[in-house]
């Protein structure tokens, strides 16, 4: 049976917006980029080897002469010849656009990040992409193939390894996505997957400790505070208060002075930045109102984040810097919830379901649920105070 020519309109083609190759039949297709750039190809295999060719713009170009051109390239490949023959010497054709992995990497975030709830994942995923995957950048979508995944992945596999699986992750998300919007053909297998391909090529990592995060043992922590206090930066005052509230580092991160209830000594976290989905309380001790007064300027607005330079906020990154630069390499900024818990546990008489709570902690037992309201948050700052009174022994 004979492949279907003509199968679009001239209606068609002016409302067409979904990125990729849309078929026309016989060859011709109407290219539509990620940002919108619309042009005429004709796809033939010359020498044995598929190749796209640019006929122009759909602006300059209509659907009939697109399809004569179309029509003239199908005869030359009958008789053997060049089809990039039938275009006049006079007449320039659009070199096809190559959508890079960079350039759709950045498109493919921005389109997904919405539904990210933490501000620090955002930035993870493009700094990963860049200080790790920086050679694919420029390298057109459909020729990435498993031995530029390997050159990415190699240097680190083993010496990085959580970040170094993440990033893996990454990649092949991305070049699945780009499948998605046909700019690689359907049967190109994934190069960045693992079951079943890279994990026949790269060596076994060591095992990943998800999870769990080297804490510092609670003993040492008024010492560790005193020296932390010392320091001026930033990031420096960021991990101050995330010890002082035992908050996960991205809800410190992402917190904003309208959070921040000064009269009542509330910091109120929204359910949308919370693990969980659901808004978080935490009573604040003088020791981190301190903190937040110190930053506190004259004109912030209720948007503003509180650990934020000229509107950017910091990252992680930047706190696990500061630790190495102490000479705390060996220890996490989310390993001190846990410094918390055993400190609570070991040295308090303050039931489980209270430090439970103040670590936001998901709670089953209805019974304990109970200890969310009421006098609970009264009995959670009285447990936070004691934690601020212990770190400034």
């Amino acid at each position: 049976m004979a492949r279907a020519l003509n199968i679009l309109t001239a209606r068609k083609v002016a409302c067409l917006k979904d990125p990729g190759r849309h078929s026309d039949g016989g060859g011709l297709y109407l290219r539509v980029s990620p940002k919108g750039a619309r042009s005429w190809v004709f796809m033939s295999a010359v020498g044995g080897k598929r190749s796209e060719i640019g006929l122009g713009a759909a602006s300059a170009i209509g659907l009939a002469v697109a399809r004569d051109l179309a029509g003239k390239m199908r005869e030359a490949v009958a008789l053997g010849q060049d089809p990039r023959a039938v275009l006049a010497p006079n007449e320039v054709a659009v070199p096809e656009e190559k959508v890079t992995f960079g350039a759709f990497a950045a498109d493919y975030i921005a389109s997904v990040e919405a539904g990210w709830k933490s501000p620090v994942h955002r930035q993870q995923w493009r700094n990963s992409l860049r200080d790790h995957a920086s050679r694919l950048k420029d390298k057109p979508l459909d020729e990435i193939n498993t031995n530029d995944v390997l050159a990415v992945l190699q240097p680190i596999w083993l010496t990085k390894a959580e970040t170094a699986s993440r990033l893996r992750g990454r990649i092949e998300r991305v070049l699945d996505a780009a499948k998605a919007r046909g700019l690689i053909p359907r049967d190109h297998a994934n190069p960045a997957r693992l079951k079943g391909h890279l994990d026949f090529l790269l060596p076994k990592q060591p095992s990943l400790t998800r999870g769990h995060h080297a804490a510092l043992p609670y003993r040492e922590a008024p010492a560790f505070m005193k020296l932390l206090r010392q320091r001026p930066a930033l990031a420096a005052r960021c991990l101050e208060f995330t010890i002082l509230t035992a908050a996960r580092s991205g809800e410190a991160l992402g917190a904003t002075w309208g959070e921040i209830d000064f009269d009542e000594k509330l910091w109120r976290v929204p359910g949308s930045r919370m693990k969980a989905g659901v808004e978080h309380i935490v009573p604040l001790s003088s020791s981190a109102l301190a903190v937040l007064d110190k930053l506190r300027g004259q004109k912030v607005q209720p948007t503003d984040r509180v650990f934020a330079v000229a509107g950017a906020a910091r990252s992680n990154m930047a706190m696990a810097m500061l630790l190495r630069r102490m000479n705390y390499h060996h220890i996490t900024t989310h390993g001190f919830r846990s410094t918390f818990r055993d400190w609570a546990g070991d040295c308090t008489n303050h039931p489980r379901e209270i430090i439970e709570t103040a670590l936001a902690h998901t709670i089953q037992n209805k019974a304990e649920k109970a200890y969310r309201r009421g006098t609970a948050i009264e009995r959670r700052r009285a447990l936070m105070e004691e934690w601020a009174g212990f770190l400034s022994q």
